[in-house]
């Protein structure tokens, strides 16, 4: 009875412990955050205030509706630095106050005392996939749009001209030209075949989109039906309504498309890519196994911060903070300076999302693995 007593006392105040530290660390967490919004913003309006001015962009629509818009990408760019300072920052205390020894003492392994961290860590994790899988993307798309019109950061466009997509297994699309901002494609040629055999041609020299019909109205063109023989019939047309699975967004892409999709939309999109035989492929497919890969560095950095900070050190908390931020920093480096890599097509993709993860993965692993009991 004495034995389940004790039992049952030292997993209430593991409970406790657990509590205080997941307190502290989400209080960190929420601190760190706003904090780098506040700063991002700051520093984003000081480099940018002169394209705001010069292109007549209103304070009001900067600050109440572009900076609202960026922040919850700010929050997606940013959490992962403010849940590793968080952790960095309330362990580092524990082991500075001596907590950590002393709970030590009392019984509970150091290891034990992670577990708060990883079960924080997972949360936020799963919670960062969903809102950057479905959340900042919906805002995004405010954030593109203002870009393109007030911000120098117009995005690059892909393909300018001679565009060549395929509609259908069988229906082939040419376009001289496309003009982006009115939706309009110029020098028009589609094509139309069976069993290997063309059966119309449709050659026009403009197409235009119709929102309200979700098609593409030809104002006048010219359509060649061919015969099994070879004799073709021409027969003018004019505001030929023209229904493709082709659609604005397939003619004209930049390289922030799928920033502003959200994950399903985003999976669509590279598959209406791949069908019509667009090549280049490399930075949107690195941008969208990204949503995937990127939430999962709120979990890595966590625990080698956590693993950093719970060893006492000299210095104090300076010097685990330094070496934090270098840590930190190199993670978001090797990013970086692997994403070229995933554009060029000398890494796949796929591996350029996860390759920095997968490798501080390892590093996380084997701290956690040299942590003290």
């Amino acid at each position: 009875m004495r034995t389940f007593a004790r039992v049952f006392a030292g997993c209430s105040r593991m409970r406790t412990i657990d509590w205080h530290i997941l307190r502290r660390v989400l209080g960190g967490y929420v601190f760190f955050i706003g904090t780098l919004v506040v700063f991002f913003i700051v520093l984003h309006f000081v480099e940018y205030i002169d394209d705001f001015m010069d292109r007549g962009a209103s304070m009001r629509e900067v600050f109440g509706t572009y900076y609202p818009s960026y922040i919850p990408e700010i929050i997606r760019l940013t959490s992962p630095l403010a849940l590793f300072l968080a952790c960095l920052y309330v362990t580092g205390r524990m082991a500075q106050n001596l907590e950590i020894i002393a709970l030590q003492m009392s019984g509970v392994p150091l290891r034990r005392l992670l577990w708060p961290y990883g079960l924080l860590a997972v949360a936020i994790t799963g919670f960062m996939f969903w809102f950057n899988g479905w959340v900042v993307p919906t805002t995004n798309r405010t954030v593109v749009a203002f870009d393109e019109k007030y911000l120098s950061r117009t995005p690059r466009q892909f393909d300018l001209g001679h565009l060549h997509r395929q509609a259908q297994p069988d229906q082939f699309l040419t376009v001289g030209y496309y003009d982006r901002e009115a939706r309009i494609a110029y020098r028009v040629s589609l094509q139309q075949f069976n069993a290997g055999r063309m059966v119309y041609r449709l050659d026009a020299p403009r197409m235009e989109w119709i929102d309200s019909l979700k098609a593409w109205r030809i104002p006048e063109g010219t359509m060649r039906q061919f015969a099994a023989t070879g004799w073709a019939q021409r027969t003018p047309v004019q505001n030929y309504i023209l229904t493709l699975s082709l659609y604005p967004r397939d003619l004209a892409r930049t390289e922030r498309d799928v920033e502003a999709m959200t994950l399903p939309e985003a999976a669509a999109h590279l598959a209406t890519l791949r069908r019509t035989g667009v090549g280049a492929l490399g930075r949107p497919l690195v941008a969208y196994y990204s949503k995937f890969a990127y939430p999962f560095a709120n979990l890595i950095l966590t625990l080698i911060g956590a693993s950093l900070a719970s060893v006492r050190r000299r210095g104090g908390q300076v010097v685990q903070f330094g070496f934090g931020l270098g840590v930190a920093f190199a993670y978001l480096a090797l990013q970086k300076l692997i994403e070229p890599l995933g554009y060029s097509g000398l890494l796949s993709p796929l591996l350029t999302a996860w390759l920095p993860h997968l490798v501080f993965a390892v590093g996380a692993l084997l701290l956690l693995w040299r942590t003290p009991t």
